[in-house]
């Protein structure tokens, strides 16, 4: 699951800074069951000259796959028949512990079709990833300013030679990047960088692209929510408008808290012309930032982090109160009910009040989706449906999103969240990502120190809802 969002994450990063329509070859294909048709240049590998002449070079990471690799279309037309088989696998599986048999060879069977449909659906999202970030890239946005391009140049210099600082501080003023001018603090990377470091980021975090997200100049953020409260009536033309109940308001502060990446290169790669400064840069922090990220979007315990959805206080949503998000339970005590277990998602999604349900989708994890997929409601229909071309895979006609930061199944856990995060989750993102060039430590590899100061909370309890594992 997350090999496949770190390609999409830098497919997407490959698109913002190069123009994307010369990458379209380097899309994500996916052969009958298997992962045989990509080709991957390793993570890991040594730095290279990232923008040599030869412009079919691409930076490193990034999966390339055949000329002949099948598009979109064709990923979805393999899923639906994977599915259709995997569907047939199951309710052969389902016939025989109706009667009270157990095959392990068709239990066995199911399971690999199942491990076959995960890959292909991540298939189709990477591709869908790819494809918007084509369309983010070959738009016609609006160019940047006289004074961003000379900043950029500017930064470029600073970052292979580090001279010209005064001359970047001032820029930076200039292009609109800050008021400050704090050479001791880093300077602030250009604004097409800075996007690209965002379209990563909201690749590869799920709650980065599900929750709302702000950007603040300021520590920390707060914001008034209304818990409810206001009373209506109905009246004539010449009736008295009685007073109504003022609202009840909540205070949110969103802290912020600061992430970092120290990558680091020779200076002979530096010195090199070939050597694409902000490929190399975003690339290098993109997946460290989002990796941290996402982790503390769902658990994050809120100190010096955001805090994440899982790290709240919760309650049996009966007894709900604003505060603490609700739950409801699978009804096994470390898993889903032996009998019935899609009951547990149905009481999920309608334990979510209706006028946040449009807009809501699922949270959960490969391995819990895994055995989601087997559930049927009770006229015989699986809950899960595969993605098409436009939408995301759903249960109960819902989106489903998954993030591996989200726990398995074991007693007292939360492996699935619904909600409308967008009205229930905000990211507050300080402006800006900031370097600072540190040739000294560690000669003869220059670092890059960069961070990136970012908070999440929980601001409408009523928009999120979990679902335990318990009795």
């Amino acid at each position: 699951m997350k090999m496949f969002h770190l390609v999409a994450a830098l497919a997407v990063a490959c698109f913002a800074l190069f123009g994307a329509p010369a990458m379209a070859a380097d899309v994500i294909g996916h052969s009958a069951h298997s992962l045989n048709h990509l080709g991957m240049i390793g993570l890991g590998g040594v730095l290279g000259a990232a923008g040599a002449a030869d412009a079919t070079q691409r930076i490193r990471g990034i999966i390339r796959a055949r000329a002949d690799a099948p598009d979109i279309n064709a990923t979805i037309a393999e899923l639906n028949r994977t599915f259709a088989a995997f569907r047939e696998q199951n309710d052969r599986r389902l016939a025989d512990l109706e009667s009270g048999r157990e095959d392990v060879v068709t239990n066995e069977h199911v399971d690999r079709i199942n491990a076959s449909v995960t890959e292909l659906t991540q298939a189709v999202e990477a591709q869908q990833e790819t494809i918007n970030a084509l369309r983010i890239g070959g738009g016609s946005g609006n160019a940047p300013s006289a004074e961003a391009r000379e900043h950029t140049q500017a930064f470029n210099t600073w970052f292979r030679r580090g001279v010209n600082e005064s001359a970047l501080s001032d820029l930076q003023v200039r292009a609109g990047l800050t008021t400050q001018n704090d050479p001791d603090g880093g300077y602030l990377v250009p604004e097409e960088m800075d996007r690209t470091i965002s379209r990563v980021l909201g690749t590869v975090s799920a709650m980065r692209g599900l929750a709302r997200v702000v950007m603040v100049s300021a520590q920390e953020y707060a914001a008034l929510v209304s818990q409810g409260g206001t009373n209506s009536g109905w009246v004539g033309e010449e009736d008295a408008r009685p007073e109504t109940d003022t609202p009840t308001l909540s205070k949110i502060v969103v802290n912020s808290g600061e992430i970092y990446a120290n990558p680091a290169a020779t200076q002979r790669s530096l010195d090199d012309g070939f050597f694409d400064v902000a490929a190399w840069l975003a690339e290098e922090v993109s997946i460290e930032f989002a990796e941290a990220e996402g982790a503390a979007f769902i658990s994050g315990n809120g100190i010096n982090k955001p805090k994440g959805i899982l790290s709240y206080d919760t309650v049996a949503n009966a007894s709900y109160a604003w505060g603490k998000l609700g739950f409801v339970v699978t009804g096994g005590a470390a898993a889903f009910a032996a009998s019935n277990p899609a009951d547990a998602l149905f009481d999920l999604y309608y334990s979510l009040k209706a006028g946040y349900r449009n807009g809501a989708g699922f949270l959960t994890s490969d391995a819990v989706l895994g055995t989601i997929r087997k559930f049927k409601d009770g006229q015989g229909n699986y809950l899960w449906a595969p993605p098409t071309a436009d939408m995301p895979a759903s249960i109960i006609g819902k989106p489903v999103y998954t993030d591996d930061n989200m726990p398995a199944l074991g007693a007292n856990e939360f492996p699935v969240a619904f909600g409308n995060f967008q009205r229930g989750y905000m990211i507050a993102d300080r402006l800006g990502v900031r370097v600072l060039r540190d040739p000294f430590t560690n000669k003869p590899n220059v670092h890059f120190y960069t961070t990136k100061r970012v908070g999440g909370a929980v601001t409408n309890y009523e928009a999120i809802k979990l679902l335990k594992c318990s009795t």
